[in-house]
């Protein structure tokens, strides 16, 4: 009997300086507007996208590049906002929708902060869709510019893969990626999903991530 090996869900780092956000016509625009910080009408900047579109990776380069804080939403409740500093990015912003205390605390900060300071607030979709319930937050976070992260296009599904399979140390056939790209979800958030799925499977198998591989896991008629 052929010993099974074990597979541990161990944690995988993203990298998420500039050198790797690969750009595209769907995050383009998004990018442009994030670094050009340092015009941003009323100090502020609202990033909408999808989970996965690369929203995150983004506000790190942003903070990293400005020297700004980063800060969940729903933490803003018990934090220090004035020990967060001029520059600060909110991630999750709707997330704050519906709790009194974290609304309040977002509306503090942008006053705070604002106008000699800088505020990047990440989120799914536009303020209005937020059902923030503090009328003064919602009329501040409508008046802020909108950069929308748009659904990825083939060229950074592809980059994607690559790089998620790249943080894994995981080298893969150069024919796997074009056959993931056509059959995959087209999200971000479903090539992390993916590629976590397939160096799963290898590891239990103890077989390498291949086109045959992927082919078996999404019951594919055509596994080579």
């Amino acid at each position: 009997m052929t010993p099974r090996q074990l597979a541990f869900d161990l944690a995988h780092a993203e990298r998420y300086g500039r050198e790797g956000f690969f750009v595209s016509p769907a995050n383009a625009t998004a990018l442009a507007a994030v670094g050009d910080w340092a015009n941003w009408p009323g100090g502020k900047l609202v990033l909408a996208g999808p989970p996965g579109a690369g929203k995150t990776h983004l506000a790190h380069i942003w903070a990293e590049e400005a020297g700004a804080t980063r800060i969940a939403a729903r933490d803003l409740e018990t934090a220090s906002l004035r020990d967060l500093g001029p520059r600060v990015v909110v991630e999750d912003a709707e997330s704050a929708s519906g709790l009194p205390a974290c609304e309040e605390a977002l509306f503090h900060l942008h006053n705070l902060i604002l106008p000699t300071g800088r505020l990047l607030v990440t989120a799914a979709t536009p303020p209005r869709d937020w059902g923030l319930a503090l009328p003064d937050l919602l009329s501040r976070m409508q008046a802020a510019p909108l950069a929308r992260l748009e659904a990825p296009d083939d060229a950074l599904l592809s980059a994607v893969l690559v790089k998620l399979f790249s943080d894994r140390q995981i080298v893969v056939p150069p024919n796997l990626i074009p056959y993931l790209v056509l059959r995959m979800e087209r999200s971000i958030a479903a090539a992390r999903a993916l590629v976590a799925a397939l160096d799963a499977r290898a590891l239990a198998g103890g077989r390498a991530v291949t086109r045959a591989l992927a082919a078996e896991m999404l019951d594919s008629p055509d596994p080579e």
